[in-house]
């Protein structure tokens, strides 16, 4: 038996309560970088290899042997496979990606992937703010495995399908795709709602992270880590993690026109990957006039942000691509103010 999870909290848990079998952490952050149908072809690999460097501090040699070291494991193994994942964005999509993986190797094999079984989870007795396996004691996940249902043709095929859908570069596909009957994974509607609300508003240019940061801000909460707190809780179903958020938070301070910037003159310096803890004694931040504006709707952020950012297959580079629209809860694909 190959237990598959989503990271090292669970995996070190499972092994703490002695589970019967191998375990595999996950090692990929599909909520960030670019996503592709083909995610091993060497061009898209090295793409995603170079961005997840530049963004995030990744080292490329690491990622590049994490990938291939997971991947022939997961798809050599003989034995059951059993996928533990949550509710949450950074979960479902390797939920999808795995079921997509696993869907085509069935079918170069010509074979149905009959020992795939799931546990997947958005709730538990006696936590009614539950975020992930993560919160639960090892003896409290061992206890898990015994409702572990078998992975079916049709959970394959949606997850396929889910996983084709964010990586396209047109977002009108998966929306399409959530206007179907989804339940067969029943936590993926909402948790790639989610993904979509990440795209540039339509009423003023930011997406739901940045969003929620401003009006963090403006509610008085200028320090780094309660910010991140305060965000990562109010859009728990993105599964946002501590280096991603730093990431967005600082292309929000950026260079020539920030919508933050430092009550301190010295710049803010937000960790990388591997990086020691960040020392953010006395640090805080506050919103600049344009902040207040894009805030407001009277400024589009998209016509001052300074770099590309990619959200699934999107590449979001320019003011008049895809947006959100919060009210009608859609994608549309419209110049600002259209």
């Amino acid at each position: 038996m190959l237990h598959l999870v989503n990271g090292d909290v669970v995996g070190e848990k499972l092994k703490r309560a002695g589970v019967e079998g191998d375990i595999l952490v996950w090692r990929e952050i599909y909520t960030h970088g670019p996503a592709f149908a083909e995610m091993e072809k060497p061009a898209h690999r090295k793409l995603r290899a170079d961005y997840l460097e530049e963004t995030l501090g990744i080292p490329q040699a690491e990622y590049l042997r994490f990938c291939e070291q997971q991947e022939r494991w997961a798809d050599e193994f003989q034995g059951e496979i059993v996928l533990w994942f949550e509710h949450d964005l950074f979960d479902q999509t390797m939920l999808s990606l795995l079921l997509h993986r696993y869907e085509r190797l069935g079918a170069a094999r010509g074979q149905t992937m009959s020992k795939l079984s799931l546990i997947c989870i958005g709730e538990y007795p006696g936590k009614p703010a539950f975020r992930g396996l993560g919160e639960l004691e090892p003896s409290q996940l061992a206890g898990l495995l015994g409702s572990r249902i078998p992975v079916s043709d049709g959970m394959l095929r949606l997850g396929s399908r889910l996983w084709e859908a964010y990586a396209s570069s047109e977002p009108a596909a998966l929306m399409r795709l959530l206007e179907s009957d989804t339940s067969t994974l029943p936590y993926a509607d909402a948790a790639f709602r989610a993904h979509l609300a990440r795209l540039p508003s339509s009423r003023n240019g930011l997406g739901s992270i940045e969003q929620a940061t401003l009006e963090a801000v403006a509610s008085g909460i200028g320090q780094p880590i309660p910010l991140f707190q305060e965000v990562s809780g109010r859009l728990s179903l993105l599964g946002l993690g501590d280096l991603e958020y730093w990431h967005w938070l600082s292309g929000m301070i950026g260079r020539e026109a920030p919508l933050l910037e430092p009550l301190e003159e010295a710049p803010l310096r937000l960790p990388g990957y591997g990086g020691p803890a960040p020392d953010f004694s006395g640090a805080a931040l506050r919103m600049t006039a344009l902040g207040q504006d894009v805030l407001a709707g009277r400024m589009d952020w998209l016509e001052y942000k300074e770099r590309t950012e990619w959200l699934g297959g999107v590449c979001v580079r320019t003011s008049n691509g895809w947006r959100w629209d919060a009210e009608n809860g859609f994608v549309i694909k419209a110049g600002f103010g259209q």
